[in-house]
């Protein structure tokens, strides 16, 4: 991706558009293949995270100032994801450990994949408001085989607070931290 890193704006995004819904498509569709589930989870959030190559920490919302309000806030915004979680009756089962792995491997790369490439890809075009909208709309895209069309309003939602977050705070810790803490218990 380093090579698109100095392109024009436009064709910035489009390219780093058609490469994060290709990938986070064919995850989902590999992901049905027996025994394929945890490869193509890893695999598939080692690909989103290349998306992320080319541009600075600090482009990315990943740098290490204010590291402790960064995770806090991580923590915060795991809890508002976990909402609609907590109404459902019964214990939350825990994950086995490659499936937990991949879990974590595929909320980072989807985070540094959408929150970060593409969110500062759509601010150098639009601003803020096309980024956070920008990036709530692919996110939801790229979560539409992978998930029952009456989920995808909650995957929306999730999408909009994550990219608020990202807005408000110029930070991705909060958003990779809470993202991989909803994972991992829903």
């Amino acid at each position: 991706m380093i090579s698109i890193a100095g392109a024009r704006p436009g064709v910035r995004v489009a390219v780093l558009a058609t490469y994060v819904l290709l990938v986070e498509w064919a995850r989902a569709l590999v992901v049905a293949v027996p025994g394929a589930t945890v490869p193509a989870l890893i695999l598939g959030g080692f690909a989103l995270a290349v998306a992320a190559v080319g541009f600075t920490p600090k482009r990315l919302g990943i740098e290490r100032t204010h590291l402790g309000l960064r995770i806090l806030g991580g923590f915060a915004l795991a809890a508002v994801l976990l909402l609609p979680g907590a109404v459902r009756v019964g214990s939350v089962p825990l994950l086995p450990a490659g499936l937990a792995v991949a879990a974590i491997a595929v909320s980072i790369g989807e985070e540094l994949a959408f929150r970060g490439a593409l969110y500062a890809a759509l601010e150098d075009v639009g601003g803020a408001p096309l980024a956070v909208l920008g990036t709530t709309l692919l996110w939801t895209l790229g979560h539409a085989l992978s998930h029952p069309p009456a989920f995808l309003g909650a995957v929306a939602a999730a999408g909009l607070v994550l990219g608020l977050w990202r807005w408000a705070c110029r930070d991705l810790v909060g958003p990779i931290i809470g993202h991989v803490i909803a994972d991992l218990a829903l």
